[in-house]
């Protein structure tokens, strides 16, 4: 493998006379297929037009003289030249003349390619060069640009982040004092770019530091370059980004010592695998943020119930066999599966495979309790089953029963949605007339207000009830909760229990004790994971693309980047304002 010495990246710009992204209906298609025509099928280089070599004329045909009719009087005649022997005769002279051409004249080199021959109007082509640390024009100005005032090269001294809402705009200053601002077409072409001069300033004289540093910079860009390609390529999970010709110019060249500015396969392979652990990374941290996010949810639909007129009736109620203030802890369980003679000698796999069997035997009476229930108050969101695999019991027994099977109550579960409190008042009293007998517990704890919620920020109301000597659960929610994740609640609460989320607050102190350049190399899949939806084209109601640039912002203030997340967070304030669901007086905007 090449030893690297420096790295040149070329990548589209703005123009600043022209409007960018295009407005509608005035270029955006045609720059999307002059630049897919030209570059893409060509891997990024346009062919050149074959050069019009001009026909040479043929000798004008001679005249020819003869005897006429008439003694003493001479007429002349034009000969009848043939269309087709004139043009054979054309193509002759024109062969034999490049064949003595090539003859006389001795070999020439291959022209090289003019690549910015057919950059899209309004783009402007920008070469780095962090061995010589040089910004360079490298295509030429379109048919508005204003040549006096047009930023063509300088050596940089420093770079920073633009304050600009589109979120694309480096301030550049070179070692003469000037600068310059220039705007990039893709927002991960800006991050990038001011990344590779950031880690091309950092450089330190010493030789051993300074391979260091120009190896991690090497490693960066060509992962911030594979990842260009698979967006451009339509390769990632999002699909294409919403590029109108800018992604296609993105190139980083390595510049060795040995000349060789080709990747290999090894070095290929290498970035692959490097890009899925930092994917990885980026999915985690976006998980933490979404959990947290939703665990706020949870505690602000909370606080409006408790507004509901008949909450304190509630709050007053004791529940059955409930454990009282402990929350969701029971470590002294008062309902449990019956122990058997016969579980004595069984293993505790074995005592959950015959509990799992036991709660399908029950689990026909379950549904049926469940229909009257739900029929009586009209409810519509009912669920049954399935039976918990044994596994998964196993492993509850094991994390919060100290391995207890018995302690292990919803082997058969079924769950029922009431629109509101009242409603889950409603149904208490109607399963305890109808089925009180059979009621083992009654548990609302959770929901007391002085009370924890369970892990996460849920709460709910749980009945169980015997039915076949197998004690079954009937989980209670209500509506404003269940939307929060719906059926996705139990994977909110399992992965707030596995990562210990209810210990800190702030999302963003998951990126706690990175290193700068895996926080850097995040934010590229960051880039990557919003490169459909530009920050000026997200909407309000585009809550997947918001929570992704929220867990930006973190990056960028972790990295330093403070004027990337004010622009950022100004940006989601204002769309969170607009949201109906939540407006301009909601703890996310004020």
């Amino acid at each position: 493998m090449s030893t690297p010495v420096g790295t040149t990246l070329e990548a589209a710009f703005v123009d600043p006379a022209y409007d960018w992204p295009p407005k509608e209906g005035e270029g955006r298609h045609a720059l999307e297929l002059e630049a897919s025509k030209d570059l893409i099928e060509s891997n990024g280089e346009v062919k050149p037009e074959p050069e019009v070599k001009p026909v040479p004329k043929a000798a004008p045909p001679a005249k020819k003289s003869g005897g006429g009719c008439c003694a003493g009087k001479s007429s002349t005649t034009d000969a009848v030249v043939d269309p087709a022997a004139e043009e054979a005769l054309s193509r002759e002279v024109v062969v034999k003349e490049e064949e003595d051409e090539k003859e006389e004249a001795p070999e020439e080199e291959p022209v090289p390619v003019d690549k910015y021959k057919r950059v899209p109007e309004g783009i402007l082509i920008y070469q780095l060069d962090t061995l010589n640390h040089t910004v360079t024009l490298m295509s030429c100005p379109n048919s508005k640009t204003d040549v006096e005032n047009l930023f063509s090269e300088m050596i940089v001294s420093a770079a920073s982040p633009s304050n600009d809402d589109h979120r694309r705009g480096i301030c550049l200053t070179g070692i003469d004092g000037s600068h310059a601002t220039i705007v990039a077409c893709e927002q991960r072409t800006a991050t990038s770019w001011l990344e590779a001069i950031e880690m091309m300033l950092s450089h330190n004289a010493g030789t051993a530091a300074k391979e260091k540093h120009i190896t991690s910079e090497s490693e960066y860009l060509n992962l911030a370059a594979y990842s260009n390609n698979l967006i451009r390529t339509g390769k990632t999970p999002e699909g294409p980004g919403k590029s109108v010709g800018g992604a296609i110019f993105y190139s980083v060249e390595p510049q060795t010592a040995e000349g060789d500015d080709d990747f290999d396969e090894e070095t290929l392979e290498s970035v692959a695998k490097r890009r899925a652990v930092i994917k990885d990374s980026w999915d985690f941290y976006r998980m933490i943020c979404s959990l947290l996010r939703d665990r706020k949810k949870y505690e602000e639909v909370f606080d409006k119930l408790k507004l509901d007129p008949v909450y304190p009736y509630l709050n007053s109620m004791t529940g059955l066999a409930d454990p009282g203030d402990n929350g969701y802890e029971n470590f002294n369980k008062q309902v449990v599966q019956k122990s058997l003679p016969e579980y004595k000698s069984m293993s505790n796999s074995e005592i959950c495979k015959d509990l799992c069997e036991k709660a399908q035997e029950a689990m026909p009476s379950l549904v049926e309790i469940c229909k009257a229930l739900a029929g009586s108050l009209g409810m519509e969101e009912v669920g049954v089953g399935p039976v918990k695999e044994y596994s998964a019991a196993l492993k509850k027994a094991e994390k919060k029963y100290s391995n207890d099977p018995l302690k292990v109550t919803d082997y058969c579960r079924a769950l029922l949605v009431v629109k509101d409190i009242p409603t889950l008042l409603a149904l208490l009293e109607l399963a305890r007339d109808s089925f009180g007998p059979i009621i083992r517990r009654v548990k609302l704890s959770s929901l007391k207000e002085k009370n924890s919620p369970l892990v996460g920020g849920y709460r709910d109301c749980k009945i169980n009830l015997e039915l076949k000597n197998h004690i079954c659960e009937i989980q209670i929610h209500l509506w404003p909760m269940w939307c929060i994740c719906g059926v996705d609640g139990y994977r909110h609460y399992r992965h707030c229990q596995e990562y210990n989320t209810d210990t800190f607050d702030d999302p963003f102190d998951a990126l706690a004790g990175l290193d700068k350049k895996t926080r850097a190399e995040i934010i590229v899949m960051s880039e990557e994971a919003v490169s459909s939806m530009p920050i000026d084209s997200l909407e309000w109601y585009h809550e997947k693309y918001i929570l992704d640039y929220f867990a930006e912002v973190g990056l960028f203030m972790q990295h330093g980047l403070y004027v990337w997340a004010e622009t950022t967070l100004r940006a989601l304030i204002r769309l969170r304002s607009a949201s109906p669901d939540i407006g301009p007086d909601h703890f996310e905007t004020y």
